[in-house]
């Protein structure tokens, strides 16, 4: 009698290549395991059964690395053909209709990028696409280029100069910065002009959100701060904006958020903004993806909807940066 086949358990799938793959490129587990958003003992499973499979150890430890075996270093070209040819076979057949597809689209974004686009853009979905969902996600900085060249994160947007090798780069707005305070502040907005002066500004408490770890330029706004901000004054520090906003509007302190972000914040929050009298860089915010799906329909369609949605009429096209 036809029996049915079993399914060969010991077979390698396109997951054991991606993170044969990663483990090329970080040369340690825990890294890898951050890029491909798994637990190290789950990536520890999977290394021992390509190990089984191939017949070798694939990678050693030297201190505090993985090294690559001959043959893992003889593995990685065939290897990287493989997934970028399974890419492309997606890319190719994959027809994106906006109105029918189903589809989770990953990016890489800091708060104030959540609060200032993620309301506009569901709201556009839901009578565009109804079946695409938009997730917002942690990376550190070491990793924004592996996650976009792996799929992992489909765009990233802000302001990420560092990311350069193999990334696109599309602008679209640029950002100034602006102070946040309680409306009944003791000092602030008590006069006609609610700017105060330079000595008068930097005198307050501050809440300062730091920008470490992440590769965003804010980290130029938040030196700038530093710099003119006496130490014991930056009474607190935070990594989110709104979490900033909050602190201010809960006590005598001020913080320094986007502009965008600050005039939509004194509407929800009530709060009142003020013009800091700090000399105070301007950033570029972009998206950022990977070449490899720069012709892929569907990540094609969802940078359309956020141009239209969000590019200032100058912003220059899309190239790489």
């Amino acid at each position: 009698m036809d029996t049915i086949p079993q399914r060969h358990e010991d077979e390698l799938g396109l997951h054991h290549l991606q993170v044969l793959d990663v483990l090329l490129a970080e040369r340690s587990l825990t890294k890898a395991a951050r890029v491909l958003n798994v637990t190290q003992p789950a990536l520890s499973k999977t290394l021992a059964k390509m190990r089984v499979y191939f017949g070798d150890p694939l990678f050693v430890r030297v201190a505090l690395r993985m090294e690559p075996t001959p043959k893992a270093l003889a593995l990685a070209e065939p290897v990287r053909a493989i997934i970028e040819r399974m890419r492309a076979l997606r890319s190719d057949h994959a027809a994106f209709e906006a109105a029918t597809v189903e589809r989770t689209f990953s990016f890489f974004i800091i708060d104030a990028g959540v609060a200032q686009l993620l309301a506009p853009l569901v709201n556009r979905l839901s009578t565009e696409a109804p079946n695409v969902r938009v997730q917002a996600v942690n990376c550190d900085a070491q990793h924004i280029d592996l996650w976009l060249e792996s799929g992992l994160v489909d765009l990233a947007i802000g302001a990420f100069p560092n990311l350069t090798q193999g990334i696109r780069r599309q602008p679209l707005w640029r950002e100034r910065y602006v102070a946040v305070a309680r409306k009944d502040h003791p000092r602030l907005g008590a006069g006609p002009d609610p700017g105060p002066d330079l000595a008068a500004f930097v005198a307050e408490k501050h809440v300062l959100v730091t920008a470490g770890g992440t590769g965003h330029e804010h980290l130029s706004v938040e030196r700038a701060v530093e710099a003119a901000v006496p130490r014991g004054n930056i009474v607190c520090r935070v990594p989110m904006f709104t979490t900033a906003a909050m602190i201010a509007r809960r006590s005598d302190a001020v913080a320094l958020v986007p502009m965008t972000l600050g005039r939509q914040l004194a509407i929800d929050m009530g709060l009142q903004l003020v013009t800091p009298p700090l000399e105070l860089p301007e950033i570029q915010i972009a998206m950022y993806w990977h070449d490899r799906v720069h012709r892929e329909a569907g990540s094609q369609w969802i940078r359309g909807v956020l141009r239209e949605l969000f590019q200032e009429e100058h912003a220059r096209p899309a190239g790489r940066g």
